[in-house]
């Protein structure tokens, strides 16, 4: 019974794990590949696929050297093409011409953060879906974190924002640590069209953009369910469907098989499991037990250590530091201010909050709080950038004249991402709320 079982469960993940499916997801929606004509096998007539994410040897006059395919480092050959292009003219899933369907014609939004790579082009034919999921996979990207967080800490409700930034960064930090140890491949492209390539250069497993856009709007309703007034219905319904849309996102975008996107749903939702009873706890920690300081960096510190002990870089290695980073620095910004007396956590006589009304006067001041906040933190984030990549190419002997290519270098990438970010997290929850007491804003 229980062998049973066991396979089954086992045919079932390798069934969901097909990338068949998740083309033929992109299909449905709309999402056409301009895939190359490629040799064929003698005795089959069909095409070879390119497994992304996967490393090969290749032979180059008697001597093999390592061609990384998607994830990892790259070697000396050239970047797979993830889209691709036949001559010039583009050759249509149906054999139509790219005369006929120039004006469906797209290209992924950023090149692969690791390679430069700037993709191939792609086919949409349902506008509509292109542009929900593509908001739908900014849910979880680096520029929608910059965005809210500070938002939710400036204008709505500090408590909320730190303690959901420590659920974040725990699932980054517990999600790509996992992907580096697993090391499974992006879906393959072909059949998979690849409308996203910025993230290609990492593995999938699971995917770490289903586990914020699960941790966060669940996190969230966590959190605000009866601190502020609000139907529980109307609460749950929109933490779904955040969830869902990014979840779905991944798979439109060919970054993830529809596997790895549930793997990363139950993820999260076990980690928030966790977290969920003892984050009070480790909030109070923070602001006022002395050892605070001491405990957070040398948390963090060593977490990052045990992340990058791994013996093959990828990107993930930069976004586990870069949430360790800004982790650590709120966390210890959240400490400066319970000492300081600057926290304005409202009372708990004063719960459920209710959201005030909306006038011009609120508008204003709000925006003023973000706009200048978020001014703050990207010139922050910039000055801090110029001084640490340059120190750190210094450092270990690097030349710093190209800071792409000095960034690929592991101990220059990570350090340079913690330091940094930690520096803006302790921005958006210390320095920017003085700025704004300066500024009568607060």
């Amino acid at each position: 019974m229980a062998k049973d079982f066991v396979k089954t469960f086992v045919q079932l993940c390798n069934y969901l794990q097909e990338p068949r499916h998740v083309a033929s997801f992109q299909n449905f929606c709309g999402v056409k590949g301009t895939f190359p004509a490629k040799p064929t096998k003698p005795d089959s007539g069909l095409s070879e696929p390119d497994f992304s994410g996967l490393r090969k040897r290749v032979q180059h006059g008697g001597q093999s050297s390592d061609v990384s395919v998607g994830n990892g480092a790259t070697g000396d050959a050239p970047a797979p093409q993830v889209n691709g292009m036949q001559g010039d003219k583009t050759v249509g899933p149906d054999g139509a011409t790219a005369a006929a369907i120039d004006s469906a014609r797209a290209k992924p939004l950023r090149k692969n953060s690791l390679t430069g790579d700037m993709g191939q082009e792609f086919l949409i034919h349902n506008k509509f879906l292109f542009y929900l999921f593509t908001f739908g996979t900014e849910l979880g990207n680096e520029m929608f974190f910059i965005i809210f967080f500070p938002f939710l800490f400036w204008n709505i409700d500090a408590l909320v924002s730190r303690r959901l930034i420590v659920v974040w960064a725990w699932n980054l930090f517990v999600g790509q640590s996992t992907k580096d140890m697993v090391r499974w491949s992006r879906p393959a492209s072909p059949p998979v069209v690849k409308v996203e390539v910025f993230y290609n250069s990492e593995y999938s497993m699971p995917s770490t953009h289903a586990m914020t856009g699960t941790a966060i709007p669940f996190c969230l309703f966590m959190l605000t369910y009866g601190r502020w007034q609000y139907p529980f219905l109307f609460g749950f319904f929109v933490a779904l469907s955040w969830s869902v849309l990014v979840c779905v996102s991944r798979v439109y975008m060919g970054m993830h098989s529809i596997l790895e996107v549930i793997t990363g749903f139950l993820y999260s939702l076990l980690i928030l499991a966790f977290f969920q009873p003892i984050l009070d706890k480790i909030d109070s920690f923070y602001m006022m037990d002395h050892f605070a300081p001491l405990v957070i960096i040398v948390s963090h510190v060593s977490l990052g250590l045990v992340a990058f002990s791994l013996d093959s870089w990828s990107t993930s290695r930069g976004d586990t530091a870069q949430a360790l980073g800004t982790g650590a620095g709120a966390a210890l910004a959240t400490h400066v201010n319970y000492q300081l007396g600057l926290l304005a956590d409202p009372p708990l006589s004063s719960l459920p909050l209710t959201l005030p009304p909306i006038s011009t006067s609120l508008v204003v001041v709000s925006l003023l709080r973000f706009l200048i906040g978020v001014a703050v933190i990207l010139v922050t984030r910039m000055v801090m950038k110029a001084v640490t990549i340059p120190f750190l190419c210094r450092l270990f002997e690097l030349p710093s004249d190209d800071v792409r290519q000095a960034r690929q270098h592991m101990k220059v990438e990570l350090p340079y991402r913690y330091i940094v970010y930690s520096v803006v997290g302790f921005s958006c929850v210390c320095v920017v709320p003085l700025f704004f007491r300066i500024l009568n804003l607060a």
